[in-house]
C-alpha cells in the first residue's frame, strides 16, 4: 500500500536512525524518495542500498534477478500545452505532475560485476547559503532567550547557541518555506508551538539526521510534543518540509542528484 509523505515523515520523526540509514543508502535521490525506498525495503526484507533502473544496472554490468519486484518511487512528469488566443497568438504553458512508477531495483536485487562503494557527499555551509541566496548576518538581538532569527533572506545565530547548525537549518527553513514574507521569525526557548515552527523544526531534524549532526533528539522532542497535542502534520506541509530539506542538503553539495527526485 502506498504510504503518504506525511506518514513517511512521521516514521522518520518517531523512529531513530531511519533517515540517516535512508540517506546513506539513497542519497542521490530526494528525501521523499529515500524514505519511500527505505519503507519498501524494510517491508519486503531487502537490504537497503544503491538503486537504479533495470537498464542502468545493465549498463553498470549488473543484472536484475528473475522474479525481483521493482521499487516504486515518485517522479515528476511535465506536460506542455499550447493554446491559441483569439488574435492568433500562441501561448505555451507547462504543468508538472508527480506520479508513482515501479522502475527501480536495489543493489541487493541484482547480480554481476562488483561495484565500488559510492562516496557520501560532503555538505558545506557557505556553499549552501550562496546557492540558496541566504546571507548569515551578525546576531544583534538583545533578547537572551532568542537562539536565532530569520528575516527576509537573512539569518542570524546567537553565539551562545549550543546547537548552531540545528538552528541554522531551522532558520533557513523559515525562509524557504515562505514564513518570512510577513516579517522576522525569532526562535528560542519561548517560541510558540505553531505549524510554522513545527515545519521548520522538521526540516532541521531531517538535515541533522542526514548529516549525522547532533540535535536530532532535541528536534524530535519538539515535534512529538506537537503531535501529542493532537496536531498531525498535514500532507501538504509534509511535502513542503521534504522539499525544503532537499533544497538545503543539495545546495551544500556538488553531487548531482537523480532527475526522478520528488519536488
Amino acid at each position: 500500500m502506498k504510504r503518504t509523505f506525511a506518514e513517511l515523515l512521521e516514521s522518520a520523526v518517531n523512529e531513530p536512525g531511519i533517515l540517516s540509514t535512508a540517506y546513506r543508502a539513497f542519497h542521490t535521490y530526494s528525501i521523499g524518495n529515500q524514505l519511500l525506498a527505505w519503507a519498501q525495503c524494510i517491508e519486503r526484507g531487502i537490504q537497503p542500498g544503491p538503486i537504479a533502473t533495470y537498464q542502468r544496472w545493465k549498463e553498470l554490468g549488473r543484472y536484475v534477478r528473475k522474479g525481483e519486484k521493482a521499487l516504486t518511487l515518485c517522479r515528476p512528469v511535465t506536460v506542455k500545452r499550447t493554446t491559441t488566443d483569439d488574435d492568433g497568438t500562441e501561448e505555451q504553458t507547462a504543468s508538472t505532475w508527480f506520479v508513482y512508477k515501479p522502475f527501480w531495483f536495489v543493489l541487493a536485487q541484482t547480480d554481476g560485476q562488483q561495484l565500488a562503494e559510492p562516496e557520501m557527499p560532503t555538505w558545506d555551509k557557505e556553499r549552501a547559503l550562496t546557492a540558496l541566496g541566504v546571507a548569515e548576518i551578525p546576531f544583534d538581538s538583545t533578547n537572551g532567550n532568542v537562539m536565532g532569527f530569520a528575516r527576509f533572506r537573512e539569518i542570524a545565530i546567537s553565539p551562545l547557541n549550543p546547537l548552531p547548525h540545528k538552528t541554522r537549518f531551522h532558520e533557513i527553513a523559515h525562509i524557504l518555506l515562505g514564513h518570512c514574507s510577513e516579517g522576522a521569525q525569532a526562535d528560542g526557548e519561548l517560541t510558540p508551538r505553531n505549524l510554522r515552527e513545527c515545519e521548520a523544526e522538521c526540516v532541521a531534524l531531517l538535515c541533522c539526521a542526514a548529516l549525522h549532526l547532533p540535535g536530532v533528539e532535541h528536534c524530535r522532542g519538539y515535534i512529538q510534543a506537537w503531535h501529542g497535542q493532537g496536531n498531525p502534520i498535514p500532507e501538504r506541509s509534509a511535502q513542503r518540509i521534504l522539499k525544503a530539506a532537499d533544497q538545503i542538503l543539495k545546495a551544500g553539495t556538488t553531487e548531482t542528484t537523480e532527475a526522478e527526485a520528488v519536488a
